[in-house]
Protein backbone atom coordinates (compact mmCIF):
# COMPACT_ATOMS: atom_id res chain seq x y z
CA UNK A 1 0.00 0.00 0.00
CA UNK A 2 2.81 2.40 0.94
CA UNK A 3 4.69 1.50 -2.23
CA UNK A 4 1.58 2.10 -4.30
CA UNK A 5 1.13 5.51 -2.74
CA UNK A 6 4.78 6.32 -3.41
CA UNK A 7 4.39 5.33 -7.04
CA UNK A 8 1.28 7.51 -7.29
CA UNK A 9 3.13 10.49 -5.88
CA UNK A 10 6.02 9.89 -8.26
CA UNK A 11 3.83 9.63 -11.33
CA UNK A 12 5.01 11.91 -14.13
CA UNK A 13 3.24 15.19 -14.61
CA UNK A 14 0.60 15.43 -17.29
CA UNK A 15 1.69 16.83 -20.64
CA UNK A 16 -0.04 19.78 -22.25
CA UNK A 17 -0.70 19.52 -25.96
CA UNK A 18 0.51 23.08 -26.47
CA UNK A 19 2.86 25.16 -24.37
CA UNK A 20 3.05 28.97 -24.33
CA UNK A 21 5.29 29.04 -27.37
CA UNK A 22 3.91 25.90 -29.00
CA UNK A 23 5.37 22.48 -28.33
CA UNK A 24 4.82 20.30 -25.29
CA UNK A 25 5.20 21.36 -21.69
CA UNK A 26 5.06 19.31 -18.49
CA UNK A 27 2.40 20.25 -15.96
CA UNK A 28 3.79 20.38 -12.45
CA UNK A 29 1.21 22.50 -10.64
CA UNK A 30 -2.30 23.87 -10.84
CA UNK A 31 -5.20 22.22 -12.59
CA UNK A 32 -3.37 19.84 -14.93
CA UNK A 33 -5.01 16.68 -16.14
CA UNK A 34 -3.89 13.91 -18.43
CA UNK A 35 -4.54 14.60 -22.08
CA UNK A 36 -5.38 18.28 -21.52
CA UNK A 37 -5.35 20.46 -24.61
CA UNK A 38 -4.71 23.46 -22.38
CA UNK A 39 -1.43 24.88 -21.19
CA UNK A 40 -1.31 24.07 -17.51
CA UNK A 41 0.94 26.93 -16.46
CA UNK A 42 -0.58 29.74 -18.47
CA UNK A 43 -3.33 31.92 -17.08
CA UNK A 44 -5.06 35.12 -18.06
CA UNK A 45 -2.87 37.30 -15.87
CA UNK A 46 0.07 36.39 -18.12
CA UNK A 47 -1.32 38.63 -20.86
CA UNK A 48 -4.16 40.65 -19.32
CA UNK A 49 -2.87 43.08 -16.73
CA UNK A 50 -4.52 45.69 -14.53
CA UNK A 51 -3.43 48.38 -16.98
CA UNK A 52 -5.36 46.65 -19.76
CA UNK A 53 -8.50 46.60 -17.64
CA UNK A 54 -8.09 50.31 -16.94
CA UNK A 55 -7.59 51.05 -20.64
CA UNK A 56 -10.68 49.06 -21.63
CA UNK A 57 -12.94 50.61 -18.99
CA UNK A 58 -11.48 54.06 -18.24
CA UNK A 59 -14.78 55.80 -17.48
CA UNK A 60 -16.43 53.17 -15.29
CA UNK A 61 -15.80 55.23 -12.13
CA UNK A 62 -16.82 58.54 -13.69
CA UNK A 63 -19.24 60.71 -11.72
CA UNK A 64 -22.08 59.87 -14.11
CA UNK A 65 -21.42 56.11 -13.99
CA UNK A 66 -24.17 54.30 -12.10
CA UNK A 67 -21.79 51.57 -10.89
CA UNK A 68 -18.86 53.79 -9.89
CA UNK A 69 -16.57 51.97 -7.47
CA UNK A 70 -18.06 48.53 -8.15
CA UNK A 71 -16.16 46.87 -11.01
CA UNK A 72 -12.42 46.24 -10.78
CA UNK A 73 -9.60 44.12 -12.15
CA UNK A 74 -9.17 41.81 -9.11
CA UNK A 75 -12.86 40.86 -9.29
CA UNK A 76 -12.55 39.89 -12.95
CA UNK A 77 -9.35 37.91 -12.41
CA UNK A 78 -10.80 36.05 -9.41
CA UNK A 79 -13.84 35.05 -11.46
CA UNK A 80 -11.84 34.19 -14.58
CA UNK A 81 -9.52 31.91 -12.59
CA UNK A 82 -12.47 29.65 -11.82
CA UNK A 83 -12.97 29.00 -15.53
CA UNK A 84 -9.37 28.78 -16.71
CA UNK A 85 -9.44 24.98 -16.12
CA UNK A 86 -12.32 24.82 -18.61
CA UNK A 87 -10.34 26.78 -21.18
CA UNK A 88 -11.47 30.37 -20.65
CA UNK A 89 -8.57 32.45 -21.93
CA UNK A 90 -6.32 29.38 -21.88
CA UNK A 91 -7.37 27.48 -25.00
CA UNK A 92 -4.87 27.57 -27.85
CA UNK A 93 -1.95 29.98 -27.91
CA UNK A 94 -1.52 33.40 -26.37
CA UNK A 95 -3.22 35.26 -29.22
CA UNK A 96 -6.32 33.11 -28.94
CA UNK A 97 -6.40 33.79 -25.21
CA UNK A 98 -6.19 37.54 -25.81
CA UNK A 99 -8.89 37.35 -28.46
CA UNK A 100 -11.25 35.38 -26.23
CA UNK A 101 -10.89 37.76 -23.28
CA UNK A 102 -11.45 40.70 -25.64
CA UNK A 103 -14.51 39.01 -27.14
CA UNK A 104 -16.05 38.23 -23.76
CA UNK A 105 -15.39 41.71 -22.40
CA UNK A 106 -16.78 43.24 -25.59
CA UNK A 107 -20.13 41.67 -24.76
CA UNK A 108 -19.87 42.93 -21.20
CA UNK A 109 -18.77 46.40 -22.21
CA UNK A 110 -21.43 46.84 -24.88
CA UNK A 111 -24.17 45.58 -22.54
CA UNK A 112 -23.22 47.78 -19.59
CA UNK A 113 -22.29 50.98 -21.40
CA UNK A 114 -23.73 54.33 -20.31
CA UNK A 115 -24.22 55.24 -23.93
CA UNK A 116 -22.39 56.70 -26.85
CA UNK A 117 -20.57 59.60 -25.29
CA UNK A 118 -17.97 61.25 -27.45
CA UNK A 119 -15.12 61.49 -28.21
CA UNK A 120 -14.81 57.77 -27.34
CA UNK A 121 -18.10 55.86 -27.07
CA UNK A 122 -16.20 52.61 -26.39
CA UNK A 123 -14.79 53.94 -23.11
CA UNK A 124 -18.01 53.65 -21.11
CA UNK A 125 -18.32 49.92 -20.46
CA UNK A 126 -19.14 48.75 -16.92
CA UNK A 127 -21.09 51.94 -16.31
CA UNK A 128 -24.03 49.91 -14.93
CA UNK A 129 -24.43 46.97 -12.59
CA UNK A 130 -28.23 46.73 -12.73
CA UNK A 131 -31.15 47.59 -14.95
CA UNK A 132 -32.35 51.09 -14.19
CA UNK A 133 -35.97 50.83 -15.35
CA UNK A 134 -37.25 47.30 -14.70
CA UNK A 135 -40.78 46.42 -15.68
CA UNK A 136 -43.09 43.43 -16.27
CA UNK A 137 -43.56 42.60 -12.59
CA UNK A 138 -39.77 42.48 -12.21
CA UNK A 139 -39.60 39.50 -14.60
CA UNK A 140 -41.27 36.90 -12.40
CA UNK A 141 -42.43 34.05 -14.60
CA UNK A 142 -45.10 32.31 -12.53
CA UNK A 143 -45.42 29.53 -15.09
CA UNK A 144 -41.94 28.18 -14.37
CA UNK A 145 -42.15 25.41 -11.79
CA UNK A 146 -38.48 24.45 -11.73
CA UNK A 147 -37.23 27.79 -10.41
CA UNK A 148 -40.11 29.50 -8.68
CA UNK A 149 -40.05 33.17 -7.79
CA UNK A 150 -39.41 34.01 -4.17
CA UNK A 151 -42.14 36.29 -2.91
CA UNK A 152 -41.09 39.90 -2.69
CA UNK A 153 -37.90 39.51 -4.76
CA UNK A 154 -37.14 41.09 -8.11
CA UNK A 155 -35.47 39.40 -11.08
CA UNK A 156 -34.50 42.35 -13.25
CA UNK A 157 -31.17 42.75 -15.00
CA UNK A 158 -28.09 42.65 -12.81
CA UNK A 159 -24.41 41.87 -13.23
CA UNK A 160 -22.12 41.99 -16.21
CA UNK A 161 -23.81 40.12 -19.07
CA UNK A 162 -25.65 36.96 -18.13
CA UNK A 163 -28.57 38.74 -16.49
CA UNK A 164 -27.91 42.19 -17.88
CA UNK A 165 -28.70 42.13 -21.58
CA UNK A 166 -29.67 45.71 -22.21
CA UNK A 167 -28.15 49.06 -23.14
CA UNK A 168 -29.51 51.30 -20.43
CA UNK A 169 -33.10 51.17 -21.64
CA UNK A 170 -36.04 49.20 -20.26
CA UNK A 171 -36.67 47.47 -23.56
CA UNK A 172 -35.78 43.89 -22.77
CA UNK A 173 -38.22 41.00 -23.03
CA UNK A 174 -39.14 38.78 -20.10
CA UNK A 175 -37.53 35.81 -21.80
CA UNK A 176 -34.02 37.20 -21.43
CA UNK A 177 -34.24 37.56 -17.67
CA UNK A 178 -36.73 36.08 -15.17
CA UNK A 179 -36.53 33.74 -12.23
CA UNK A 180 -35.68 30.77 -14.48
CA UNK A 181 -32.44 32.34 -15.63
CA UNK A 182 -31.48 33.43 -12.13
CA UNK A 183 -32.14 29.87 -11.03
CA UNK A 184 -30.16 28.09 -13.71
CA UNK A 185 -27.17 30.45 -13.55
CA UNK A 186 -27.24 30.35 -9.76
CA UNK A 187 -27.10 26.57 -9.92
CA UNK A 188 -24.18 26.81 -12.32
CA UNK A 189 -22.10 29.03 -10.05
CA UNK A 190 -23.36 27.40 -6.83
CA UNK A 191 -25.12 30.49 -5.48
CA UNK A 192 -28.76 30.78 -4.45
CA UNK A 193 -29.56 33.66 -6.78
CA UNK A 194 -33.27 32.92 -6.62
CA UNK A 195 -33.31 33.79 -2.94
CA UNK A 196 -30.55 36.39 -3.18
CA UNK A 197 -30.63 38.04 -6.62
CA UNK A 198 -29.12 41.17 -5.10
CA UNK A 199 -25.75 39.39 -4.83
CA UNK A 200 -25.03 40.23 -8.46
CA UNK A 201 -25.12 43.94 -7.74
CA UNK A 202 -23.27 43.64 -4.42
CA UNK A 203 -20.35 41.37 -5.37
CA UNK A 204 -18.43 42.15 -8.56
CA UNK A 205 -16.64 38.80 -8.55
CA UNK A 206 -19.96 36.95 -8.53
CA UNK A 207 -21.27 39.22 -11.27
CA UNK A 208 -18.28 38.42 -13.48
CA UNK A 209 -18.54 34.74 -12.53
CA UNK A 210 -22.17 34.61 -13.66
CA UNK A 211 -21.26 36.28 -16.93
CA UNK A 212 -18.33 33.94 -17.63
CA UNK A 213 -20.48 30.92 -16.74
CA UNK A 214 -22.96 32.11 -19.36
CA UNK A 215 -20.12 32.46 -21.89
CA UNK A 216 -18.82 28.97 -21.14
CA UNK A 217 -22.17 27.14 -21.00
CA UNK A 218 -24.42 26.14 -23.92
CA UNK A 219 -27.98 27.40 -23.73
CA UNK A 220 -29.22 24.01 -24.89
CA UNK A 221 -27.87 20.54 -25.46
CA UNK A 222 -26.29 20.15 -28.90
CA UNK A 223 -25.77 23.88 -29.15
CA UNK A 224 -22.32 25.43 -28.70
CA UNK A 225 -21.30 27.69 -25.89
CA UNK A 226 -20.00 31.11 -26.89
CA UNK A 227 -16.57 29.89 -25.78
CA UNK A 228 -16.65 26.85 -28.04
CA UNK A 229 -18.01 28.84 -30.98
CA UNK A 230 -15.23 31.38 -30.59
CA UNK A 231 -12.14 29.22 -30.00
CA UNK A 232 -13.01 26.64 -32.66
CA UNK A 233 -14.10 23.72 -30.49
CA UNK A 234 -17.55 23.80 -32.11
CA UNK A 235 -17.94 21.84 -35.32
CA UNK A 236 -21.00 23.16 -37.16
CA UNK A 237 -23.55 20.64 -38.36
CA UNK A 238 -24.58 20.53 -42.00
CA UNK A 239 -27.54 22.76 -41.13
CA UNK A 240 -25.49 25.54 -39.54
CA UNK A 241 -23.99 26.90 -42.78
CA UNK A 242 -27.51 26.99 -44.20
CA UNK A 243 -28.36 29.23 -41.25
CA UNK A 244 -25.23 31.35 -41.91
CA UNK A 245 -23.70 30.23 -38.59
CA UNK A 246 -19.93 29.75 -38.52
CA UNK A 247 -17.30 29.68 -35.76
CA UNK A 248 -16.29 33.18 -34.76
CA UNK A 249 -17.36 36.31 -32.93
CA UNK A 250 -20.59 36.62 -34.90
CA UNK A 251 -21.93 33.36 -33.52
CA UNK A 252 -21.08 34.42 -29.96
CA UNK A 253 -23.53 37.29 -30.45
CA UNK A 254 -26.12 34.81 -31.67
CA UNK A 255 -25.63 32.72 -28.51
CA UNK A 256 -25.37 35.58 -26.03
CA UNK A 257 -27.82 38.07 -27.51
CA UNK A 258 -30.04 36.14 -29.89
CA UNK A 259 -32.53 38.06 -31.98
CA UNK A 260 -31.96 41.25 -30.06
CA UNK A 261 -29.07 41.89 -32.43
CA UNK A 262 -28.79 38.93 -34.84
CA UNK A 263 -30.66 38.05 -38.00
CA UNK A 264 -31.81 41.63 -38.53
CA UNK A 265 -29.13 43.00 -40.81
CA UNK A 266 -26.39 45.37 -39.74
CA UNK A 267 -28.13 47.01 -36.81
CA UNK A 268 -26.53 49.69 -34.64
CA UNK A 269 -26.50 47.40 -31.60
CA UNK A 270 -24.76 44.58 -33.44
CA UNK A 271 -22.24 46.96 -34.98
CA UNK A 272 -21.61 48.50 -31.56
CA UNK A 273 -20.77 45.10 -30.07
CA UNK A 274 -18.38 44.34 -32.93
CA UNK A 275 -16.78 47.77 -32.52
CA UNK A 276 -16.15 47.05 -28.84
CA UNK A 277 -14.45 43.78 -29.76
CA UNK A 278 -12.17 45.34 -32.38
CA UNK A 279 -11.36 48.28 -30.11
CA UNK A 280 -10.54 46.05 -27.14
CA UNK A 281 -8.32 43.86 -29.31
CA UNK A 282 -6.31 46.90 -30.34
CA UNK A 283 -5.84 48.00 -26.74
CA UNK A 284 -4.62 44.50 -25.93
CA UNK A 285 -2.08 44.52 -28.76
CA UNK A 286 -3.86 42.47 -31.44
CA UNK A 287 -4.41 43.99 -34.87
CA UNK A 288 -7.95 43.94 -36.24
CA UNK A 289 -6.71 41.76 -39.10
CA UNK A 290 -6.37 38.98 -36.51
CA UNK A 291 -9.89 39.37 -35.15
CA UNK A 292 -11.02 36.17 -36.85
CA UNK A 293 -13.59 35.33 -39.47
CA UNK A 294 -17.36 35.66 -39.24
CA UNK A 295 -17.48 38.83 -37.16
CA UNK A 296 -21.16 39.61 -37.65
CA UNK A 297 -24.48 37.81 -37.25
CA UNK A 298 -26.50 40.06 -39.52
CA UNK A 299 -27.90 37.21 -41.61
CA UNK A 300 -27.70 34.37 -39.10
CA UNK A 301 -30.74 32.39 -38.06
CA UNK A 302 -30.80 32.63 -34.27
CA UNK A 303 -30.39 29.48 -32.20
CA UNK A 304 -33.00 30.47 -29.62
CA UNK A 305 -35.71 33.00 -30.49
CA UNK A 306 -36.56 35.42 -27.70
CA UNK A 307 -39.77 33.59 -26.86
CA UNK A 308 -37.56 31.08 -25.04
CA UNK A 309 -35.69 31.41 -21.76
CA UNK A 310 -32.19 30.08 -21.18
CA UNK A 311 -32.30 26.33 -21.52
CA UNK A 312 -36.10 26.13 -21.46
Amino acid sequence: MVAARARARAAPAAICASGPEGGEQACDKGWERSGSRLCCKRNITDFFKARHFEELFPRRNDTIAHAAGFWDYPAFIAAAALFEPRGFGTTGGKEMGVREVAAFLAHVGASTSCGRFYPNPMAWGLCYKREMSPYQNFYCDDSNELYRCVEGLQYYGRGGEALFLFTGQANISLSLLSNYNYGIIGKGIKQDLLSHPELLQQNATLAFEAAIWRWMTPVKWRQPSAHDAFVGNWKPSKNDPLSKRYPGFGTTMNIMRGDRICGQGFTDEMNNTISHYIYYLGLMGVNHEHSGRSLDCADQVVFNPSSKSLGS
